[in-house]
């Protein structure tokens, strides 16, 4: 039978069976082999599998398909769009965090939207400064009110259409409101909500494993794991810019084609500033990402 890995607890998987109308779920176990040719199973991946037990829905899995796309940290495949969650308010917008992702997206070649949450906790609205920069970029941003009492059910009825057709991640740091949305979608209590820690503003992480949620046929959402050590650094520092969307078109007006974009003069990006058409705020968080990826390779050549 074909199906797709749903959840992962341990060594044990979740599989829905692609093949009948029912929805059929199935706990299973990968076969020995896939330790021996160290491959790992992990949510997202299409599967075979073979039944054991019928009645109890017990399976073992024999074949993973090619994967599109696979990402290490959380393991996931086959995903086809990044969800990226900041919060407007407690904790306070990482922005840096959030262009490493969109950086990661590009680089992945998956589609990303960014939802704002909590922007009624937002006096200042300061979120209006955040969407203003990212739309002019090209990337689609949803206002949410991730509240249990007060959610906004014209924002969450555009995230489920940006949503539908995909495999979903919904990413971003602990304390952002990724569980308050998925239950907002769904509106039932489908995963555990955080805490905001008083002390410091920062979330505390709730979600311990990776699950997709089907929200309608072909349509799956993932709470994931905090991404409070999210990694890039499987982009080279020198192709950093490709994957600055509003960079890559100013990349042709820089004088050599080895630039950085850090210290040379004469180059398309740092032109691109003083004419407005690049945020200097991003240019900044792009060189702080460049310098973390420079540092990263260095050290792996010691």
């Amino acid at each position: 039978m074909q199906g797709l890995i749903i959840e992962k607890i341990a060594n044990l998987y979740k599989i829905e069976n692609k093949e009948k109308n029912q929805k059929e779920v199935y706990e299973a176990y990968a076969r020995g082999k896939f330790k021996k040719e160290e491959i790992t199973p992990v949510v997202g991946d299409f599967v075979e599998f073979e039944v054991t037990d019928e009645e109890n829905k017990k399976a073992v899995i024999t074949e993973i398909a090619e994967r599109k796309v696979y990402i290490k940290r959380p393991k996931m495949a086959n995903i086809t769009q990044l969800v990226l969650v900041v919060s407007s308010k407690d904790p306070k917008p990482d922005l840096l965090m959030l262009d490493k992702q969109l950086a990661f997206s590009e680089f992945l070649d998956l589609k990303a939207c960014i939802v704002l949450n909590k922007i009624d906790l937002d006096d200042e609205e300061e979120f209006k400064n955040i969407k203003e920069i990212y739309s002019k970029i090209g990337y689609e941003v949803i206002e949410t009110q991730a509240n249990k009492k007060d959610i906004k059910e014209n924002s969450i009825e555009n995230l489920i259409k940006t949503l539908k057709g995909n495999i979903n991640v919904l990413a971003g740091n602990s304390g952002v409101g990724k569980s308050t949305l998925i239950n907002a979608i769904f509106n039932k209590e489908l995963t555990q909500e955080g805490e905001i820690s008083n002390r410091n503003k920062r979330g505390k992480n709730t979600t311990t494993s990776t699950k997709l949620y089907e929200i309608e046929e072909n349509t799956y959402i993932a709470d994931t794991p905090g991404f409070s050590t999210f990694s890039i650094e499987e982009i080279p520092s020198n192709r950093l810019a490709e994957y600055f969307k509003e960079f890559k078109k100013e990349i042709q007006n820089c004088e050599f084609a080895s630039c950085t974009h850090i210290k040379e003069e004469n180059c398309g990006i740092k032109q691109a500033i003083e004419e407005g058409k690049i945020s200097p705020d991003r240019y900044d968080r792009f060189c702080k990402i460049y310098e973390e990826l420079k540092q990263k390779e260095q050290r792996k050549k010691w």
